[in-house]
C-alpha cells in the first residue's frame, strides 16, 4: 500500500545535518510536520564512524576568519554564516541538551563519553520528544515541484511546504537537482593519503614528524605532521594537502612527484650552512651523529640513500654536503594513487556555491528549497569541520524555514 504523506518540511537525508535541521526547526517551530527520509536502513552512520567511533563534533576554533581557512571549498561562502553559528554555539547547544564536548590538544572535539552513540542518542531522543518522524529505507526516486513538493519514493509518496536535501554526494540525488536547474560541481576524493612506490621508504612506517610537504608541478605546499605507513605517507600534512589539492591531484590522476622537508621550516640554504660547519669541527662518523632531533631509522635510510654510512663529517667535499642537505630539505618520491584515510571519505563535489542564499542556505534556482552538508560544494580539512558545516547549515535552514 502506497503511503500518501504531508508534512510542511521534509528533509531528504538522514544524517548530521538533517537530524540537526529538524530538531532546530521543530524547537523554534512546534507546530510544523517535520519528516526525515533515509535511504538506508539507519541513520546517522557517518556520525556513528566519524574520530573512530568516538564523533569529532567540531573544532576548538573561535574565531569565525581563521575558522573558514580549514574549508578548502567553502572558505569564502561560510564567513556569513560562522557568525550568526559556529564552534561556541554548538558547544553551547549540545552542553544544553546534555551533552558535554572536551577538547583534545590538537583542537578536535570530543563527546565526554568518546562515543559517536552519545551523539547518537542525543539525535534520536530530541527526535522522539518534538515528534519527528523518521522514516527508514526510503529511496527517492523523484521529486516534483507543483504547489507543494511531492517526494516520491520507491514505497511511498510525500508532499510539503518546504524542501531540505541533506543527502550528501548521492549521485542519483544530484542529478535530481540537475533536473531542478542545479549545477553540479563534479565530485572527487578528499582526504587521502599518499602511495609510495619505493619500499625502503615504507619500511620505515610508524615514523612521524613535523615536516613540509611539496608537490612542484601542482603548486601545492603543506605544513604539519608527517607520518610514514606501510603503503605511503599520511598525517595531517598529507590530508591537508589533499583536500586543499582535490582537483588537481584528480586530474594528474594520483600520479606525481612529493617533495618532503625533513626539517620542516629550515631551508637548503641553512642546513647546508650548518652541514659546513659541521665539517669543520667534527671527525664522528655521520651515521652514528644525527641532527635535528630526526628519528635514527630515517636518518639512516637518508644517509644510506648518499651512501654516507661509513663516511665521516671531515670526510665529506662541498659537493657531498650539498647533496645531503638536499636530500634532508627535498627528498622526492612517486606517489602512485591514494588510500582512503581511514573510513571517513570525503569528496569535494556538489552544488554550485553561487546557486545558493547563504543568509539562508536556500537555492536560488528553486523556490522552498534548501541544502545543508556535504551536498553543498563545501568540505573540509579533517577535525572537526566538516561536521561544523553541518552545524552551521542545519541551524541556519531552521532559522529560515521557521521564520517563512
Amino acid at each position: 500500500m502506497i503511503l500518501e504523506c504531508f508534512s510542511n518540511t521534509i528533509i531528504i537525508g538522514g544524517g548530521a545535518a538533517g537530524f540537526f535541521t529538524a530538531i532546530n526547526l521543530a524547537e523554534q517551530r512546534p507546530d510544523l510536520s517535520i519528516t526525515i527520509l533515509e535511504r538506508g536502513k539507519d541513520v546517522l552512520q557517518k556520525v556513528r564512524i566519524s574520530g573512530g567511533g568516538r564523533c569529532n563534533v567540531t573544532h576548538a576554533e573561535f574565531d569565525p576568519k581563521p575558522l573558514t581557512g580549514n574549508y578548502p571549498r567553502g572558505e569564502k561562502e561560510l564567513l556569513g554564516p560562522f557568525h550568526k553559528f559556529m564552534t561556541g554555539d554548538t558547544i553551547a547547544w549540545f552542553a544544553d541538551r546534555g551533552v558535554e564536548l572536551k577538547i583534545e590538544d590538537d583542537g578536535r572535539m570530543f563527546p565526554i563519553t568518546d562515543s559517536s552513540q552519545t551523539i547518537i542518542d542525543c539525535f534520536l531522543s530530541l527526535a522522539k520528544k518534538h515528534h519527528i518522524q523518521v522514516l527508514t529505507s526510503q529511496n527517492v526516486m523523484a521529486l516534483e515541484r507543483h504547489d507543494h513538493w511531492k517526494v516520491i519514493t520507491k514505497t511511498d509518496e510525500f508532499t510539503c511546504d518546504h524542501l531540505v536535501v541533506t543527502a550528501g554526494s548521492s549521485p542519483k540525488i544530484w542529478e535530481m537537482m540537475k533536473c531542478l536547474g542545479h549545477t553540479i560541481v563534479d565530485a572527487v576524493p578528499s582526504l587521502f593519503t599518499f602511495n609510495i612506490v619505493d619500499k625502503a621508504i615504507t619500511d620505515l612506517a610508524g615514523i612521524a614528524l613535523e615536516a613540509r610537504v611539496e608537490v612542484p608541478q601542482l603548486q601545492l605546499e603543506s605544513q604539519g605532521p608527517l607520518l610514514i605507513t606501510h603503503w605511503g605517507f599520511s598525517g595531517p600534512a598529507i590530508l591537508k594537502m589533499s583536500a586543499w589539492g582535490a582537483v588537481q591531484l584528480h586530474n594528474s590522476n594520483y600520479k606525481f612527484d612529493v617533495a618532503i622537508n625533513w626539517l620542516n621550516y629550515i631551508s637548503q640554504e641553512e642546513c647546508y650552512e650548518m652541514l659546513l660547519a659541521k665539517r669543520d669541527d667534527s671527525k664522528k662518523q655521520i651515521s652514528n651523529d644525527r641532527l635535528y632531533e630526526i628519528p635514527k631509522r630515517l636518518w639512516n635510510y637518508l644517509v644510506h640513500s648518499l651512501n654516507l654510512e661509513d663516511k665521516t663529517w671531515a670526510e665529506c667535499s662541498n659537493q657531498i654536503l650539498k647533496e645531503l642537505a638536499i636530500t634532508l630539505t627535498a627528498s622526492v618520491f612517486k606517489v602512485d594513487g591514494k588510500s582512503t584515510f581511514k573510513e571517513e571519505f570525503v569528496t569535494a563535489g556538489g552544488i554550485d556555491l553561487k546557486e545558493v542564499d547563504f543568509r539562508t542556505f536556500a537555492s536560488r534556482k528553486q523556490e522552498n528549497l534548501y541544502f545543508a552538508g556535504e551536498i553543498l560544494n563545501i568540505d573540509a580539512i579533517t577535525g572537526g569541520f566538516n561536521f561544523q558545516n553541518a552545524w552551521t547549515g542545519g541551524w541556519m535552514v531552521a532559522q529560515a524555514i521557521s521564520q517563512s
